[in-house]
């Protein structure tokens, strides 16, 4: 039975094509019934008509005949229709008030427990675990930045997902006019959306810069609260409010952004060259000093995989067969200094 005989209402929700003719020829008169409908639209009417009441659009008409129906204005129709979905909302805003109000009715406390706290300096340093609260804290703070957000972020290109979630936060401080430097590892210089968020906040004034390795992951807001991530406890963070750690901070966060180099746009292949020589070069660095694979991919923000590939490569240039072999090649030698080969070029 095609759609217009069967009444049934779309997949979307919208009336049905039958229910449609049905409440055009309702609205025309002021009652009518089963039969009159059916005779008329030369469909049988009883499912539009059970469609249109179900969303009070027919209604029964006044009288004694139980049988017969009039058309209701579609205002008046959204109004019964929404009227226990606006309870509900208003229910839940109360609900909302209410629990406001009884968390608000502890920031007194709270105030001032901090304030003792703070006091004897025993909550200048606070861990936070939960991933969300986390977030929470980094928006706040973002919010209330005045001048100037230092950000280290290692582990090479940032996860899309954290890209959209930063990008519009971000965008509003440095329209604030707020300072922004951050530095990134080498390897998210290949990561696309890396590469397209950067263009973006550097053309509000954003600084970024790249380092091979050595960095840490945190987030400095106005040389007064800082954020380090947490070994081993993904999601977590300590947040750090004594002066003399945010300088200590800050201080390694200044050191890194000497070193590190602006982060291009695009690369080209000499600064590819260029920065792949260097990546090798620190790899050798620290496959010397007996690091594992996989530590060496994570403090240079690459996959594993990669990493071994720049291994195997190392390996071959000095002649090893071995990693022990070519921890021992490479060690420094006393009197001449660090060996470290010449890296083949990358293919």
């Amino acid at each position: 039975m095609p759609p217009e005989e069967s009444g049934a209402a779309g997949a979307d929700g919208e009336l049905s094509p039958a229910a449609r003719r049905l409440y055009a020829y309702a609205v025309e008169r002021h009652a009518f019934d089963l039969c009159e409908a059916t005779a008329a639209l030369g469909v049988r009417a009883a499912a539009a008509i059970t469609e249109l009441a179900s969303v009070h659009l027919l209604q029964r008409a006044p009288g004694d005949d139980p049988d017969r129906w009039s058309a209701v204005a579609p205002r008046a129709a959204a109004a019964r229709a929404l009227a226990p979905l606006a309870l509900l909302v208003r229910e839940t805003h109360d609900e909302m008030d209410r629990l406001r109000g009884r968390l608000e009715a502890l920031v007194p406390a709270y105030e001032a427990g901090t304030a003792h706290r703070d006091l004897s300096g025993s909550g200048r340093l606070e861990l936070v675990t939960d991933l969300g609260a986390v977030r929470g804290l980094i928006a706040e703070l973002v919010a209330t930045c005045e001048r100037e957000l230092l950000t280290s972020q290692p582990g090479g290109g940032r996860p899309l997902e954290t890209l959209e979630e930063s990008i519009g936060r971000d965008e509003s401080l440095l329209t604030r006019g707020v300072r922004m430097r951050t530095i990134y590892q080498h390897t998210a210089r290949y990561s696309r959306p890396t590469a397209a968020y950067v263009e973006r906040v550097t053309a509000l004034g954003a600084q970024v810069r790249t380092l091979g390795d050595g960095l840490m992951r945190m987030l400095i807001f106005d040389e007064h609260t800082g954020l380090m991530a947490v070994p081993d406890r993904s999601g977590a963070a300590l947040v750090v409010r004594e002066p003399s750690v945010v300088h200590f901070m800050t201080t390694t966060f200044e050191r890194s952004w000497v070193g590190a180099e602006p982060f291009p746009t695009s690369v080209s292949p000499e600064a590819a060259r260029s920065i792949s020589d260097e990546l090798r070069q620190t790899i050798v660095r620290l496959l010397s000093e007996g690091l594992e694979d996989k530590v060496i991919a994570r403090r240079l923000g690459m996959s594993e995989r990669t990493c071994q590939r720049h291994i195997a490569e190392i390996m071959r240039a000095v002649g090893a067969k071995s990693r022990f072999q070519a921890g021992y090649l490479l060690s420094p030698a006393p009197a001449a200094g660090p060996v470290t080969p010449t890296p083949t070029p990358p293919t």
